[in-house]
């Protein structure tokens, strides 16, 4: 199995390939004539962290070796804790001494966190060289790789320093997610679910018709490539129309806002990203559905596709509500003091707004406390 998606954006244009086995194929990938990355060539620094570098890391190193790369690593604590400017350091020291030039390459191996980070050293390093993309969690895949935004979080705020920044290639293989915890799969499914609800009702309807979501092995056969090409050509739709998010591109914050609040006031440890986003979508659907922006069966549906993908929905009666709202005060799509929200206004649209009021936020948030809640 091989499909290629291309990125068409005017002054950077890439390939996402889809392949399985890619990790063993990356230096051909890397090379080939069939893709946007062919004339890369030297210097290779593999950005990971242990646990991801030793599964995968020999097998990326020989393949990148047989294509005449030479190749030196870097490996980061894991956990989006580490997603910070001492992460990029580190790296930047690791560049330093493999003497890494402009027309060097930082290979990002790993998940979400692995991608922004390498992702935004290679956008500052030399002023930019070049980035290649090859996520190992679901989430990377359908989210995080795509796309060209990089950054890591600074203590008021997760994502507040960052770059655009476009991969030369991003490849994707499917084999590895045989290998990915139940957990991070269901974190996953929050960005799946939100493409459906935002962008492609046909595939929130797919969703729909499956039994279980929490578990990799429950999917019908066929429906993983399909969740992973659905997703990566919704948000590579919305990126070539708003590359740096001058309007549109927002939507793929949707649950996010709320999101990232839940995520930071739980020091990053009691919440995953994709539980986080999952906790906002809920809350944002509840508001939509308050304000007359779409029916509150939409708003169920959402909620039941959450449930089935094993995905939390009631907020602890241990975050205060107001500090959640506070907190999205620190948001980067915060203007002019107006926090700026994605709201559903059936599925597969949305829009965006600022003019929900603090009081409904509040009053969503406490409604996902109440123990009968969902």
């Amino acid at each position: 199995m091989l499909s290629v998606i291309h990125v068409n954006l005017p002054h950077q244009p890439y390939d996402i390939v889809i392949a399985a086995g890619g990790l063993g194929r990356l230096g051909e990938l890397m090379t080939g004539d069939r893709h946007q990355a062919q004339d890369l060539k030297g210097k290779v620094l593999i950005v990971s962290n242990p646990k991801i570098f030793d599964c995968y890391g020999q097998s990326v190193t020989t393949a990148l070796e047989d294509r005449g790369f030479t190749v030196t690593s870097c490996l980061l604590s894991a956990g989006e804790r580490y997603k910070t400017l001492k992460s990029v350091q580190k790296i930047y020291d690791c560049a330093l001494e493999s003497r890494l030039e402009r027309s060097s390459t930082i290979v990002a191996l790993g998940g979400g966190v692995i991608g922004d980070t390498a992702g935004f050293a290679a956008a500052t390093w030399l002023r930019g060289i070049n980035v290649v993309q090859v996520p190992t969690s679901l989430l990377a895949m359908v989210d995080a790789s795509i796309g060209g935004k990089t950054g890591v979080n600074h203590p008021q705020g997760k994502n507040l320093i960052g770059a655009f920044y476009q991969p030369r290639l991003v490849v994707i293989d499917p084999q590895v997610l045989q290998t990915l915890p139940q957990r991070e799969f269901r974190a996953a499914m929050a960005e799946v679910i939100k493409y459906g609800v935002i962008w492609d009702a046909a595939l929130f309807e797919q969703l729909e018709q499956c039994d279980r979501l929490d578990q990799l092995r429950y999917l019908a056969p066929g429906l993983l490539s399909e969740i992973l090409t659905r997703s990566c050509q919704a948000k590579v739709d919305v990126v070539t129309k708003d590359e740096k998010e001058a309007g549109l591109r927002a939507i793929l914050n949707y649950g996010h806002t709320i999101g990232h609040a839940i995520e930071s006031l739980g020091n990053y440890r009691q919440f995953n990203h994709g539980e986080g986003v999952a906790l906002g979508m809920v809350a944002v659907g509840q508001i939509a559905a308050e304000l007359g922006f779409w029916d509150e069966q939409s708003a169920q549906q959402q909620l039941a596709l959450i449930k089935k993908a094993g995905l939390p929905t009631q907020l602890p009666t241990t975050f205060e509500i107001s500090a959640i709202v506070a907190a999205l005060q620190t948001d980067k799509k915060v203007q002019s003091g107006q926090v700026r929200f994605i709201l559903p206004t059936q599925i597969g649209v949305a829009i965006i707004s600022d003019q929900v009021p603090p009081e409904a936020i509040e009053r969503s948030l406490r409604q996902m406390q109440q123990p009968d809640f969902g």
